[in-house]
């Protein structure tokens, strides 16, 4: 399944049924009074977020969707049946602005979650309802009240318990299909990774899910590289593991950079629970990887993880690091129910193909 994160989409709620003017006309009654029923109201449009999904496609192939509109009343005094309501379904996540794309109008982060978009136009009254003691025939009927419509912009942001975040090409991905049954692509050049990925990660007894973000740039904040759409699933994650590539220039630039974006685009990025690892320990000579974790450490002002991906080496203990971080709240709605005896399982090893 393609992901998307972003789609534009046309909504209009049904309009309201014409009510109707009408008489009593039957045998041996002379003068029958008015039996114009109302008309029925509009259908709404409805958000609602459902399990299954991770992704926007389905508004890629249909942009506009409309509501029925309500059926018109009719004589005999009969009501016209209410428009069926039409509903978008959306992933957990998945926030709605407005056409400006700046107003938030609502913010889905429970599965089962729903929310009226755009309300059905009222029925319009039929000549019955305006029967009186000084007006007993009536001959007006309210037309039925048109439906709301609106363009919207609807974005996901993932929700996962961590999130890896780093430079293209610091082994993000193959770290990910190493913990998890993932399985994004991995090659050896930058931008490899897309789109964000998700797995389900099982360690220290529980499970969590860990996402894979596209690498950032110096500039990423301004929509530089992939932009800045993929930083604002940083934003639902809790805890970030911050992977540097050891076989790289200057560990220490690295990590400024990718800091760096992340406090440009929200200070709340910032301020999240944060694990600083060295990535791809098995590419350097001992000396070299002594003088890349001496940089990462002056510019974390943390003594950082060290790890491989590839080999597995030091993963288990940047997994135990991840669920002490995490901590006891609940796992995320995507996560599997954590078996009761996960606890008793074998310890983590490296999966092979």
């Amino acid at each position: 399944m393609k992901f998307l994160d972003e789609a534009k989409v046309y909504i209009r709620s049904g309009d309201g049924g014409n009510g109707c003017v009408a008489f009593r006309r039957e045998k041996f009654i002379e003068f029958g009074g008015p039996s114009g029923g109302n008309g029925g109201r509009g259908g709404d449009v409805v958000v609602e977020v459902v399990d299954g999904l991770n992704t926007l496609i389905d508004y890629r192939y249909q942009q506009h969707f409309k509501a029925p509109k309500g059926t018109n009343g009719m004589g005999k005094d009969r009501h016209g049946a209410n428009g069926k309501d039409i509903v978008l379904k959306v992933p957990v996540g998945t926030q709605i602005f407005d056409e400006d794309r700046e107003t938030l109008i609502h913010d889905f982060t429970r599965l089962g979650e729903k929310f009226v978009l755009a309300e059905g136009g009222n029925g319009g009254f039929g000549n019955a309802h305006f029967k009186s003691s000084t007006n007993r025939a009536p001959r007006n009927a309210n037309p039925g009240q048109p439906g709301e419509e609106r363009w919207i912009w609807l974005r996901l942001k993932l929700i996962a318990d961590a999130g890896l975040v780093g430079l293209p090409n610091a082994g993000k991905s193959t770290f990910l299909s190493a913990v998890s049954a993932a399985r994004p692509k991995i090659a050896d050049y930058p931008f490899t990774t897309l789109h964000p990925q998700l797995g389900v990660v099982s360690a220290g007894g529980r499970e969590f899910v860990l996402a894979d973000i596209p690498g950032l740039i110096e500039g990423a904040h301004e929509g530089a590289g992939l932009g800045d759409r993929f930083l604002g699933h940083v934003e639902r994650c809790r805890v970030l593991l911050h992977l540097v590539d050891a076989t790289g220039e200057h560990a220490g630039k690295a990590y400024k950079t990718v800091r760096n974006e992340l406090e440009a685009y929200a200070e709340e990025l910032a301020d999240k629970i944060e694990i600083v690892a060295l990535n791809k320990i098995d590419a350097v000579a001992p000396d070299d990887l002594k003088k890349q974790r001496d940089r990462l450490k002056r510019a974390a002002k943390k003594t950082p993880l060290l790890l491989s991906g590839a080999t597995g080496e030091g993963v288990p203990e940047a997994l135990r690091a991840l669920v002490v971080a995490i901590g006891d709240a609940p796992v995320s709605d995507k996560a599997k129910a954590t078996d009761a005896s996960a606890a008793d399982a074998a310890p983590w090893s490296p999966r092979t193909t």
